[in-house]
């Protein structure tokens, strides 16, 4: 049985790297924000933790019982994700995708914080806001040189490259 203070530190590095990557979709205006995937988050540690606990077979963990969870949480964090895709049939376009795998990689993050490897999930919230911060520009500034040009250059560029 975990302690008190390993439970109280596995739920609130679960809430506090859910809610770092919440705030970074709540800043540019998306459906999800730091409640929303702290909540995730910490349902995802709560249920791995559960797990784990309920898993002990004479003092040693049964690992197909946490494995059985943890599927269950990725399969469920699946539909919430799916419900924040949409696609906008007058400009033909998919929106929601990477709000979609913020709340599937903060499930993620969450099952890690559980399991108790919170080191590891903090060195993924990293990657995720870096990703957030350097991708957004990145792709930015492809696309304006991409497809700023015509169509006959993008072919010429694309056969060069080959």
């Amino acid at each position: 049985m975990l302690s008190y203070t390993e439970i109280i530190f596995r739920l609130v590095s679960a809430v506090l790297i859910g809610g770092v990557i919440g705030l970074d979709r709540n800043l540019h205006g998306k459906p999800t924000g730091i409640k929303t995937l702290g909540l995730v988050a910490m349902g995802a540690s709560l249920l791995s933790m559960t797990g784990m606990n309920f898993s002990m077979v004479q003092g040693n963990l049964d690992t197909s019982s946490v494995s059985r969870v943890i599927q269950g949480i990725i399969t469920g964090i699946g539909f919430l994700g799916a419900g924040v895709i949409t696609h906008d049939l007058v400009k033909d376009r998919i929106h929601g995708l990477t709000t979609a795998a913020s709340i599937w990689v903060t499930a993620a993050l969450g099952i890690v914080c559980g399991v108790g490897y919170w080191q590891i999930a903090g060195i993924a919230m990293i990657i995720v806001v870096l990703l957030f911060t350097i991708g957004r520009p990145l792709e930015k500034m492809l696309h304006q040189k991409w497809l700023a040009k015509s169509t006959e250059e993008r072919a010429a560029i694309t056969k060069h490259e080959e």
